[in-house]
């Protein structure tokens, strides 16, 4: 398969870990990152990849923010596209007044570092918080403190697991999380550039999108990089991302040329 020959770069065999952010817009943003989750569970259907939620922000029309891991071949290489801030164009259903709205929402993306020798976390050096899951899970799970946080003092990194039921599992998943960013970290520092890996996400806002989603005036999806679209914009928020995914691996492949 061509898409297989694009995905060649160090990483892009491991797992990843996405984490989706709501930016402007207040409750049409935490509504988009629902739409945006639903979008990337319906991809990993597709691919036949496992998508597991670590941690969640909930609010009352979607998600402020929420933390997956996606497990399977190429799992970073496939969904490293999606790194950026996106924008969604529509009229809002939250307004009764039907105005168009405009919101953005943030896609980190980074690969699950199972074994680095070059990444070593001193204890010594972790803060370590226990606290009661706002999720799924049964009777156990939101009676008890099995929720973990966990801040890396010297970068004041803080990664937080609240999906299992045992804390020894969540603190076990909050440090694969924790020495993936720290990696991260160390890329972005060698490079001088935080975009190689984590994409820039220092503003959710506008003129910052990297895709757009737009259901008013007109219906398209563009992604802003590759300059490429489509009108079939349900279609996408379905999770038929391929083109856009080629698309992007061809464009950074002829960059790098």
């Amino acid at each position: 398969m061509y898409l297989n020959t694009l995905l060649n770069e160090k990483y892009d065999n491991l797992n990843a870990l996405v984490t989706l952010h709501s930016g402007a817009g207040g409750t049409e943003s935490y509504d988009f990152v629902n739409i945006l989750f639903r979008m990337y569970q319906k991809f990993c259907d597709d691919e036949n990849l496992k998508l597991i939620v670590l941690d969640f922000l909930k609010e009352d029309v979607g998600y402020k923010s929420i933390t997956f891991k996606v497990l399977g071949d190429n799992a970073y290489g496939l969904l490293k596209s999606e790194k950026g801030v996106h924008r969604l164009v529509r009229i809002s259903p939250f307004d009764a007044n039907k105005r168009r709205h405009t919101t953005f929402a943030s896609v980190e993306v980074i690969p699950e570092i199972e074994n680095d020798n070059e990444i070593v976390i001193n204890p010594a050096e972790l803060k370590i918080d226990t606290f009661r899951s706002s999720g799924a899970g049964g009777q156990h799970v939101n009676t008890t403190d099995s929720a973990i946080r966990i801040t890396h003092i010297p970068t004041n990194i803080v990664v937080t697991c609240q999906n299992e039921r045992s804390q020894v599992q969540n603190k076990e998943n909050a440090l694969k999380v924790l020495k993936s960013k720290l990696l991260n970290l160390k890329i972005s520092q060698q490079k001088n550039t935080i975009s190689e890996i984590s994409g820039e996400l220092d503003k959710i806002e506008w003129g910052s999108q990297i895709r757009s989603y737009v259901f008013c005036p007109y219906t398209m999806v563009k992604d802003h990089r590759t300059n490429f679209e489509t009108s079939n914009v349900e279609e996408i928020l379905d999770g038929k991302l391929e083109d856009f995914i080629l698309s992007y691996l061809k464009y950074i492949k002829n960059n790098n040329e």
